[in-house]
């Protein structure tokens, strides 16, 4: 939005300049009292014209230097010794655009065709009157000066984008030894732990086994969410050191999401309702960790013996809601743990909804609505 303001911005300064350049090179015109022959009008026409291409001096620079320079040897050769103002304000321009090169033999030909216009005139006049003439027309100073501004307007503008290129490189770089930071600070201090946990109970799972005992299920739980945890902390350490190169989890994961939950005793059930549709992945993620931390927190803290996830796709929102039937009551307010916040941060950054609070009929309910974008 601000790149359309500011382009209709640039083009209002150019057509100002553009009018106020005809203008002044008329008037200049109009002083010489010049009659109504053919030729003169010839001339007021060059004059408006070598002012108004200006209006295109960003889009065409070389085109618009050679078009000013014709209109200015143009009516230099119909007799109006008028300054060619239009052709410094193109040099401007196209030394500022970068065509140095081309700038320089534009100036060069119109230094030399200025005197043979003066010439062509149907007066006598000498070499030196022509070249006098010429001089008032267009003043090496004056080209100096034009092509000077538009150096040095184009440096500043190169050096400015090269402090912002250094700017963001130097953020990424800090944002990637952050990364990697926290991966290191990940891996020291949760793998070892995780991995004490997973292979205690891989070892007690297979002694009650070997025992021919039955395997208890709080056993059989901590077991497989070692091993969820071992898979979840090795993706996030991968995604920390190679920034998203492995697929995260997302809703194609809430199956078993939903089958882990049952291994600790709890009743829990997976719905999915509407016509199903690609969402965006930051959605798609967000989901499936508002799943995630419903079902922990249900198991860990609700006393729940059912839990519903109902995943419905509707036209322009992904609505995703998990009901239990623990003792959350209207009367008890729930504590904003990190997992609560946390789920309404990734809500509230997607620009969506998320209501979490106990349920009239007892139990607690979460209700996340999220847009994903698409119209029906």
């Amino acid at each position: 939005m601000s790149t359309g303001r500011s382009g209709d911005r640039a083009a209002v300064t150019d057509w100002a300049i553009a009018v106020c350049v005809a203008a002044v090179l008329m008037v200049a015109g109009l002083s010489d009292n010049h009659s109504t022959t053919d030729l003169d009008l010839l001339g007021y026409v060059l004059l408006v014209a070598g002012g108004l291409t200006l209006v295109a001096r960003r889009r065409a620079p070389v085109p618009v230097l050679a078009v000013t320079g014709l209109c200015a040897v143009g009516y230099q050769a119909v007799g109006f010794d008028v300054p060619a103002v239009a052709f410094l304000f193109a040099v401007y321009a196209a030394v500022r655009a970068g065509h140095r090169v081309s700038t320089v033999l534009a100036a060069v030909l119109m230094l030399a065709a200025l005197p043979l216009a003066a010439l062509a005139l149907p007066q006598d006049m000498s070499v030196a009157e022509a070249l006098a003439r010429a001089r008032g027309a267009l003043e090496v100073a004056w080209l100096v000066a034009a092509g000077a501004a538009g150096e040095a307007l184009r440096q500043a503008e190169r050096r400015a984008d090269e402090a912002e290129r250094t700017r963001e490189e130097t953020a990424r770089r800090r944002a990637d030894e952050e990364r990697l930071h926290i991966a290191r600070e990940l891996h020291d201090s949760l793998t070892h732990q995780i991995s004490i946990i997973k292979v205690q109970a891989e070892v007690a799972v297979h002694l009650a086994r070997k025992r021919g005992e039955e395997v208890p299920e709080a056993l059989l739980a901590i077991r497989e969410a070692g091993r969820e945890a071992t898979r979840e902390l090795r993706a996030t350490l991968e995604a920390l050191r190679d920034d998203d190169t492995t697929p995260p989890h997302g809703l194609d994961h809430l199956p078993e999401l939903v089958e882990r939950a049952r291994l600790t005793g709890l009743d829990a059930t997976l719905t999915i309702g509407g016509q199903r549709h690609e969402v965006p992945a930051a959605v798609d993620r967000t989901a499936y960790r508002i799943v995630q931390e419903s079902l922990t927190n249900i198991a860990r803290h609700a006393a729940a013996a059912t839990a519903s996830v109902r995943i419905d796709y509707r036209p322009d929102a992904l609505a995703i809601r998990v009901d239990d039937d623990g003792e959350a009551t209207p009367d008890t307010a729930p504590m904003p743990g990190v997992g609560l916040l946390g789920m309404r941060e990734r809500v509230t950054a997607l620009g969506g909804r998320l209501r979490a609070e106990p349920r009239n009929g007892g139990g607690f309910t979460v209700h996340a609505e999220l847009p994903v974008g698409r119209t029906s």
